[in-house]
């Protein structure tokens, strides 16, 4: 019998305030597969990320959300993150006071249901900071605070590689990076990617620039809150020569 797939959204509709955003959305996700969503601003894009979070303020009201065969559509947030789902944020928080490595202490101790030692998570952050390129006082800086857009968002790649999800949600990494900066993180994923093949990855974004780096194996094409069209990487390049007016009419 064929395993399930890693992520599977079945007929997903989600409303926000009494506004219907996702009409209807179908998408499928496997281990070790790179897919990308794209859709013009309004399309639902940023909902689909808050919804698989489980963020309260987004309200399923038909259809579901599997995570490696298990129905997780009303799952609360905590017990998504420890079967290993992870979300890099568009906009990630800066927390006063508390260190890289102190936060990834506690999230990493309550995804793998042990206390871990900071001594043991200093060297394995150390490894990868190693790996990614980043100054390793990095983990004693408070998280995300006087951070740039760059170190933010490779800061979401070192909790992506140090947590060890089975899948990652990347909500407009690229917003606000230059190209030079969206290469490092573009690599970074690349590097966890390496290292753990199962990895699956799933791209919202605006532009096919990151797709460049990345290389997804399916791009979904998200208008009005339901997939219009799906395919490989061509996809993403007629988008950037055509613009989303030619699926509007789908």
């Amino acid at each position: 019998m064929p395993a399930a797939p890693l992520l599977q959204i079945e007929g997903l509709h989600v409303s926000v305030e009494g506004t219907e955003i996702l009409r209807g959305l179908d998408l499928t996700v496997g281990a070790g597969e790179v897919h990308a969503l794209m859709g013009p601003n309004g399309s639902g894009k940023s909902t689909l990320a808050n919804t698989l979070l489980g963020n309260p303020d987004y309200e399923v009201t038909a259809g579901r959300i599997r995570f490696k065969g298990d129905d997780i559509t009303t799952w609360p947030t905590d017990v998504r993150g420890k079967s290993g789902l992870f979300l890099a944020f568009q906009y990630p928080q800066e927390i006063a006071g508390v260190s890289v490595v102190q936060f990834l202490r506690q999230a990493l101790s309550a995804r793998k249901g042990i206390d871990l030692s900071v001594l043991e998570l200093r060297l394995a952050i150390m490894e990868w900071m190693k790996r990614l390129d980043m100054d390793p006082a990095f983990g004693d800086r408070y998280l995300n605070e006087g951070f740039s857009g760059g170190e933010k968002k490779r800061n979401e790649i070192l909790q992506m590689a140090i947590l060890e999800p089975d899948l990652a949600v990347l909500d407009e990494t690229d917003s606000g990076l230059d190209i030079d900066a969206l290469k490092v993180v573009a690599a970074g994923v690349q590097e966890v990617r390496a290292d753990r093949a199962e990895l699956g990855v799933l791209v919202i974004t605006h532009y096919q620039r990151i797709l460049e780096h990345l290389k997804p194996d399916v791009v979904h094409i998200l208008i009005d809150g339901r997939v219009v069209e799906e395919g490989g990487p061509d996809i993403a390049l007629r988008l950037e020569q055509e613009g989303y007016d030619a699926w509007r009419s789908m």
